[in-house]
């Protein structure tokens, strides 16, 4: 599902990733920490296809992103910090949006909303609501199951449970497990380490821009080592 190789992928003029090399197979769930400013955010939008690498080789979903970086955009969803919401529409409007957008038509488009909107708790009376008058948590809420509705290939997931309250922090784990069940692979950066990790058998450590560490839960299979470092934010 993603393959890099010596990857590197610059902020300006800065490595944000320097030359990094991991591999992830389809329907896994691989938990991406760090310290802030190591690079995860930076390498799951060199994943989406936003970013432009700068060296080294990337292959997403069998694409070759120095070349073809808009081919995998409807099989890849990235949730980031961003709500990508348009603050004048509804809730509903929003995520009805994203499932067009995702090619979606007819009978799909409505029997997929409706799954999303029950798993993330989103009833009537908030649907109905213009996503800028919505609190945090709702709009958070609202872009999850607007990814959620895609339905893609590969899951990009920033802090999916920050802003969320418990009963949304649940409804996330549920549609992660959820969605790989179904054939997906999510990669998730979150400091929620004890909360990912329970979903999650696999830990990769970016430190610097650089995997420093690679391991699975449950046992002591390590597939890289290094000491951490820091880094400009990315």
């Amino acid at each position: 599902m993603v393959e890099l190789r010596g990857a590197v992928a610059l902020l300006g003029n800065f490595p944000a990733l320097a030359g990094i090399d991991l591999s992830i197979d389809a329907t896994e769930i691989v938990l991406i920490q760090g310290p802030n400013g190591a690079g995860k955010t930076t390498l799951l939008q060199l994943c989406a296809g936003l970013l432009r690498p700068a060296g080294g080789d990337v292959v997403v979903l069998g694409h070759d992103l120095a070349r073809e970086r808009r081919a995998v955009r409807r099989q890849v969803a990235l949730l980031g910090h961003s709500t990508c919401l348009y603050g004048d529409l509804t809730a509903a409007e929003n995520i009805t949006f994203w499932a067009k957008a995702a090619g979606l038509t007819g009978t799909d488009v409505h029997s997929r909303f409706a799954s999303a909107a029950e798993l993330m708790g989103l009833d009537q009376r908030l649907l109905a609501r213009t996503v800028n008058v919505l609190s945090a948590g709702q709009r958070r809420r609202t872009s999850i199951a607007a990814l959620a509705v895609r339905r893609p290939e590969l899951w990009l997931l920033d802090e999916p449970h920050a802003g969320l309250d418990q009963a949304g922090r649940d409804a996330v784990d549920s549609i992660i497990t959820d969605a790989v069940g179904a054939g997906a692979t999510v990669l998730v950066s979150s400091h929620e380490l004890d909360r990912v990790r329970s979903l999650s058998p696999r830990v990769v450590t970016i430190a610097a821009g650089m995997v420093v560490a690679d391991s699975v839960h449950n046992s002591h299979t390590t597939r890289g080592s290094g000491e951490p470092g820091g880094a400009p934010n990315a």
